[in-house]
């Protein structure tokens, strides 16, 4: 594969990914108005509720994940989900 190649799947993959992350979010149940009971995210929260005694705890996956899912990406969250969508892209585009 060529670097024009790559530099196009992984601008692509980082689209797709900042695109696709708000559905795939409120799909799995982090949604604008909390979370969906019995979804993926659901399961998720009471696991880390019962981890930590009872609470989920700020600044846990499942606390960020579910901010996310509220209001949306904000700039370094747009920037990591660029990221690892290109840089995911363009290794499966050198893998096949």
């Amino acid at each position: 594969m060529g670097l024009l190649t790559a530099a196009i799947v992984g601008t692509l993959g980082a689209g797709g990914a900042v695109v696709a992350a708000p559905f795939v979010l409120g799909a799995v149940g982090f949604t604008a108005v909390g979370i969906t009971a019995g979804s993926w995210a659901a399961g998720m929260m009471s696991a880390a509720a019962v981890a930590n005694g009872g609470a989920v705890a700020a600044g846990t996956t499942v606390a960020v994940l579910q901010a996310a899912g509220a209001a949306g990406l904000g700039t370094a969250a747009t920037a990591a989900t660029a990221s690892a969508g290109g840089a995911t892209a363009a290794l499966l585009a050198f893998l096949i």
